[in-house]
C-alpha cells in the first residue's frame, strides 16, 4: 500500500494536544491504580483508550509515515503503568492492534477526512482517559 504524506502533513495542534492531554491524564492515573485492581467498567474503559490509541497511531502514520510512533509508545507507556495480567494484556494489545487495523484501512492517505477522524479519535481518548480519572478525583 502506497502511503501519501504531506509536510504539512501534521496533526492539528487542538487535536494532538487534546489527545496528549488524554493519554497523560490517564498514564497518571494508572499510577494510582494497576490493572489487576480496576473494575471491570475501569477494564473496558483502558481496553477502549487503547483502541483509540491504535486508531491514533494509524492516522498520524497516515501523515507522518510509517516510521512515527508516537501513539505506539503512549501504549507502550500505557501497559507497562497498568501492568495487567497476562490476559489483559492480550486484551489491551488486541484491542489497540484492531483500532489500529480498523483506521488503516478506512483512511489509507492522509487527507482532510484522516484528519477528522484523527480529531474525533483525540476526543474520544479525552473523554475516555476523564472518565478513568473522575473516581479517582473524587477521593
Amino acid at each position: 500500500m502506497v502511503r501519501t504524506m504531506s509536510r504539512g502533513g501534521r496533526t492539528s495542534s487542538g487535536s494532538l494536544v487534546a489527545a496528549a492531554f488524554g493519554v497523560t491524564l490517564a498514564l497518571s492515573v494508572s499510577s494510582q491504580a494497576l490493572a489487576q485492581d480496576r473494575t471491570p467498567t475501569q477494564r473496558q474503559t483502558l481496553s477502549d483508550l487503547a483502541y483509540v490509541l491504535g486508531q491514533s497511531h494509524a492516522l498520524r502514520q497516515a501523515c507522518q509515515g510509517v516510521t512515527d510512533q508516537f501513539w505506539r509508545g503512549r501504549m507502550v507507556k500505557l501497559v507497562e503503568a497498568e501492568a495487567p495480567d497476562p490476559a489483559f494484556n492480550t486484551r489491551l494489545n488486541s484491542a489497540f492492534n484492531a483500532g489500529f487495523s480498523a483506521a488503516q484501512a478506512r483512511y489509507p492517505a492522509c487527507g482532510p477526512d484522516s484528519r477528522a477522524a484523527e480529531a474525533a479519535a483525540a476526543a474520544r481518548g479525552q473523554a475516555l482517559a476523564g472518565s478513568l480519572a473522575k473516581p479517582v478525583a473524587d477521593n
